[in-house]
């Protein structure tokens, strides 16, 4: 089975995201999702938990009937020297990464694996929707509808304002 690795933050999952991963999956059987900077929450870059960017990652997919994934949390290590070997030893062998991240793309490349750089949808990502959240700006139709209800679940915007001021 032909595995490919979506690895991302998911601060918040967003229509891009998703694009992704069916764009993925028109080319490998089952993608891994790594979900990046698992150990960080409640900051201006990384405001939601792992579980509540799996949660919106689980929901936004069972609408879409997507079945064959598997989530994994990959906690950021900082160490550019050992980062693959991190990644490998926490998810599946894959046999390509999928990612929008230059850096990330050069590191993996540079272990041998084939690397897509994911086609990402214009004018939507992570940092322009919290933006957009915090300054009350359009932001919905950006996240799949299953994102969006637990977004207004866990009060993101409100929470958001507040780790903002900090």
């Amino acid at each position: 089975m032909k595995r490919g690795f979506f690895i991302g933050r998911f601060q918040p999952f967003h229509k891009g995201h998703l694009k992704c991963i069916k764009d993925a999956l028109n080319e490998v059987e089952h993608v891994i999702i790594g979900i990046g900077s698992s150990q960080y929450s409640g900051v201006k870059e990384n405001p939601f938990t792992a579980d509540e960017r799996a949660e919106m990652i689980q929901a936004a997919l069972k609408q879409e009937k997507i079945i064959d994934y598997t989530i994994f949390f990959v906690p950021d290590i900082n160490n550019d020297e050992i980062w693959v070997e991190h990644v490998e030893g926490l998810v599946p062998d894959f046999q390509v990464l999928y990612t929008g991240n230059d850096h990330t793309a050069k590191l993996f490349k540079e272990k041998g694996y084939e690397v897509k750089i994911v086609n990402f949808v214009e004018g939507i990502n992570g940092t322009s929707i919290r933006d957009s959240m915090v300054k009350d700006d359009e932001w919905e139709e950006l996240v799949p509808k299953p994102v969006l209800e637990i977004l207004k679940d866990l009060k993101a915007v409100k929470t958001l304002k507040k780790i903002f001021k900090q």
